[in-house]
């Protein structure tokens, strides 16, 4: 059994991220988020590492992400934040998905 250390350092990057808008915008909206979806990773990541074929909760998490931060990003054209984890939420996408094949 292999632990999914991509998995929870993504997770660990989205928790981070909220956190980061705490501190430098004052955004509690950025918190939350940033901590609910770095803890549905985390729990993703968890399942992963037990079933490498159970994907469905990291698969759902990353799939969000980066449909939210895409169109965030569309919209304000702007790499940090919205930009970087929609492109991470993507490469975990394609992990997960090749990860089966």
């Amino acid at each position: 059994m292999s632990v999914d250390w991509i998995g929870f350092g993504y997770a660990v990057v989205v928790a981070a991220g909220g956190a980061v808008g705490y501190i430098r915008k004052g955004s509690t909206i950025s918190l939350v988020a940033g901590l609910f979806f770095g803890l549905m990773a985390a729990y993703g990541a968890y399942w992963v590492t037990h079933d490498p074929r159970d994907i469905k909760i990291s698969l759902f998490t990353a799939f969000l992400l980066t449909v939210v931060m895409g169109v965030r990003f569309k919209r304000t054209k702007k790499l940090m934040p919205a930009g970087i984890i929609a492109g991470l939420s993507l490469l975990m996408i394609l992990k997960l998905v090749l990860h089966l094949v």
